[in-house]
């Protein structure tokens, strides 16, 4: 008979869900990404959650406004990895166009409806970034060090 092995914990949460590309579309991703971090113990309402609620709601805007193609969704993948600490937002769409960051919030107007959704992103994730995906469009990311309870700080990339 085998020896039984010792089974490690996981470590590692995945969720994934598409959206119609819509507004609403938009306010339910970001809605179940804060459900999804409270069922995570990253609590509603802390600094960890607010700031990746707002990560998801920038990014899922972003696909609903400028990475929308007429018939296809968005999808929201939420990763968090408790032993670095770490929560990884993506947002892929079928739009081929890339987000670009303007060189100075100053070319974001001010009188603008939009335009600073990146700044925002920029500004409260330690990383993001933007990836081509299988078929057609690309995958928006960031990443952003929450601290879990009970365990460790988090390892800052």
């Amino acid at each position: 008979m085998p020896t039984p092995r010792a089974q490690e914990a996981v470590t590692v949460s995945v969720f994934a869900q598409r959206f119609s590309a819509t507004r609403r579309g938009a306010r339910l991703a970001r809605r179940l990404g804060t459900h999804r971090l409270d069922l995570w113990q990253v609590p509603y309402g802390s600094p960890a959650s607010d700031t990746v609620t707002l990560v998801v709601a920038e990014l899922a805007a972003n696909a609903v406004l400028h990475g929308r193609v007429p018939g296809s969704d968005f999808e929201l993948r939420l990763t968090y990895d408790r032993t670095a600490g770490l929560v990884r937002v993506e947002v892929s769409d079928t739009h081929p166009g890339h987000p670009e960051l303007p060189e100075s919030a100053a070319q974001a107007s001010v009188d603008a409806d939009g335009g600073r959704g990146l700044f925002l992103v920029e500004a409260v994730a330690d990383r993001w970034g933007v990836d081509g995906r299988t078929g057609p469009g690309k995958t928006v990311w960031a990443e952003c060090a929450v601290h879990a309870p009970d365990g460790p700080c988090p390892i800052r990339p």
